[in-house]
């Protein structure tokens, strides 16, 4: 099975779990998983919220930020994936100039 992300409409999302600013994604929902193109312009972000039903993997396509996955802050580059195991708090933080553009699977396990 093939995703366009160029063909799905762009969702924003206001304040997402509590973030600043919003979340713009391109998304596919299976209802077990979720897949996701997205992007944080400068100063937004997702708020810090507990994976309790799966893991979630975000790797970087272009811009910088940062992570916080259970205290422990990682910066985010361009080629780096971030990793979200089940029963761990993260949030992702635009700290920069530019747009962090990701894309992330959430799975339910």
């Amino acid at each position: 099975m093939l995703l366009h992300f160029d063909d799905m409409e762009l969702t924003v999302l206001e304040h997402f779990q509590g973030g600043e600013k919003s979340l713009k994604a391109q998304m596919y929902l299976d209802g077990q998983n979720k897949i996701m193109r997205s992007f944080l312009e400068p100063g937004a972000s997702v708020g810090l919220h507990t994976h309790e039903a799966g893991s979630e993997i975000i790797y970087i396509l272009e811009g910088t930020g940062k992570a916080v996955t259970d205290g422990v802050e990682e910066r985010l580059v361009p080629g780096v994936c971030h990793y979200c195991p089940k029963g761990s708090a993260h949030t992702v933080i635009n700290d920069s100039d530019g747009d962090l553009r990701f894309f992330a699977v959430v799975c339910t396990q």
